[in-house]
């Protein structure tokens, strides 16, 4: 242990997309998650910010997206995660095999520290991967063609793209407070004190630089119990000769933002208040919900988002 402040693992990752319909197709329609957010870019507020989970949208579960349309494609590479690592019940592995074939979703099985995986990318290239372990709670949320006891529970973890492997595991280390699990000499595993988006592995060879845009992450956050936690955080990020941003508001949990050495945004996000706490959690993502510095612009600002909605696929009425 090399701090005595150590996160439990991963709070959400945030990747940039092009097409807001396909998303919600591919993450809610494929991957069974329940989109459990919908508002805007507060930095941008003609683009959708989307978020999905569990049924409650719990830290270690949530990918959220930026559909910008029209943006640039990106390219997967160092200073950014590679993959997204998401973790399905031990018995659920041939499922979501032959899930990706009803679908038609290329994948490849691969093996890293003993664990198979199923490799594959959504629609805009972003690099994801299914692994089935025990740990960590199972959702309840259920849809489409994934049944709850099929369903992805959450993060597994992810695979960092470092451009300087060594000093971004420091920072895991004693900034974050994982710790170093394994070495196989191409990957080293640091593992976090919870049991969802716990171990993070980090790729020792180049992957070639990464260009930010569609079809890449941009940023990981971080959980931090709660806003005494946070700014403890933000000091250890400070006093280690990072630059952190103050305290951001983003209305489901407070943030700070840092670049670590090898190049990947860094977020650290409180746990609470959470996505119930501006509409009922059996209702979450129905409604376009703002902060209310927008909500007198909510008419302009719908105006210029195209609808969505969560659907069936048609693979699954079949």
């Amino acid at each position: 242990m090399t701090t005595e402040q150590r996160t439990a693992g991963i709070h959400h990752v945030t990747a940039f997309v092009q097409d807001a319909q396909r998303t919600v197709d591919f993450y809610s329609g494929f991957m069974g998650l329940r989109l459990v957010k919908k508002t805007i870019n507060f930095d941008a507020p003609e683009v959708y910010h989307l978020y999905f989970g569990n049924e409650g949208g719990s830290p270690g579960t949530i990918i959220t997206f930026f559909p910008w349309k029209g943006s640039r494609h990106g390219r997967v590479g160092s200073g950014q995660v590679g993959i997204t690592t998401y973790v399905v019940p031990v018995d659920a592995f041939a499922f979501w095999q032959e899930r990706l074939n009803k679908f038609g979703v290329a994948f490849e099985q691969t093996s890293r520290f003993g664990e198979q995986y199923l490799q594959f990318e959504d629609p805009d290239g972003l690099r994801a991967e299914i692994v089935a372990r025990e740990e960590g709670e199972r959702s309840q949320w259920t849809f489409g063609g994934v049944p709850a006891d099929k369903a992805i529970k959450g993060f597994g973890g992810a695979v960092l793209f470092s451009g300087a492997p060594e000093k971004t595991g420091q920072v895991l280390e004693k900034v974050l407070g994982f710790e170093l699990e394994r070495n196989d000499g191409q990957y080293r595993r640091y593992k976090a004190t919870g049991n969802l988006g716990d171990k993070i592995d980090i790729l020792l060879e180049s992957a070639g630089l990464g260009v930010g845009g569609s079809g890449t992450v941009h940023h990981i956050a971080w959980r931090a119990k709660d806003d005494i936690d946070h700014v403890a955080y933000r000091n250890r990020v400070e006093a280690s000769g990072y630059h952190p941003t103050p305290v951001i508001d983003r209305q489901y949990f407070n943030a700070i933002y840092f670049r670590e050495p090898g190049g990947i945004l860094f977020e650290i996000a409180t746990d609470p208040p959470g996505f119930a706490r501006d509409e009922p959690a059996e209702t979450m993502g129905e409604k376009l919900m703002l902060p209310a510095w927008f909500e007198e612009h909510r008419e302009a600002i719908v105006a210029g988002l195209d609808p969505i909605e969560v659907r069936v696929l048609e693979a699954d009425k079949q």
